[in-house]
């Protein structure tokens, strides 16, 4: 792994999932899995922060009316704006400990959709830092990150999902995109790997 050259993204650590009055926490079904993602990526932003690999924070902030969204009939277009989450002036948009961005990590700004890319400029920040290896963390497994796992593939990143710190609402959901989703786009490792490869690759430097 060349540190330098990847980035550990993480999507959605934000109160509306982490929040005890977050508007779609409850979606959580299976709590065992969405506990143990929690600590998970705590682990790993750690490592990321400790030997200095990029970190991403990709959250979602709508402004008031959800202009950005339009009419939407179906899917996030249609739900976000219903429920109200994520609004860019309320507390469901903030990230939480300890997932606050730090003053050298990135926040991915102009997100629209389930894609960490859709309308955003992350991808902009990753070509321009020479970034060309990706790792996701974050909520939900089977939505948001499944989504910016397709569309980084094929933008023309390898990307990597760390599968204990992602949770999806249930545990078919989960088994279905780890083993019946991933292998077409990317691929997938543990927290514990992800932190041997950094610790690797440090040690021989």
């Amino acid at each position: 792994m060349a540190v330098r050259s990847s980035a550990l993204i993480l999507i959605e650590f934000q109160r509306e999932w982490l929040g005890e009055d977050g508007k779609i926490r409850h979606l959580m079904q299976d709590r065992e899995q969405f506990e143990s993602a929690i600590e998970g990526a705590i682990h790993a932003l750690g490592v990321a922060r400790q030997h200095g690999m990029p970190v991403v924070h990709c959250g979602l902030r709508f402004q008031k009316g959800y202009p950005e969204l339009g009419q939407g009939l179906y899917g996030l277009r249609a739900v976000i704006p219903r429920v109200g989450t994520f609004p860019a002036d309320g507390k469901g948009s903030q990230f939480v400990e300890p997932f606050i961005p730090k003053n050298n990590e990135f926040v991915v700004q102009g997100r629209i959709g389930g894609s960490g890319f859709a309308g955003s400029n992350l991808d902009a920040y990753l070509r321009n830092q020479r970034i060309d290896t990706v790792y996701l963390a974050g909520f939900a497994l089977h939505v948001c990150v499944e989504s910016t796992l397709r569309h980084g593939h094929d933008l023309g990143y390898n990307v990597v999902v760390l599968e204990d710190a992602c949770a999806a609402f249930t545990p078919d959901q989960r088994k279905h995109v780890l083993e019946d989703v991933i292998h077409h786009y990317g691929g997938r490792i543990t927290v514990d790997k992800f932190v041997s490869h950094i610790e690797g690759e440090k040690a021989s430097a």
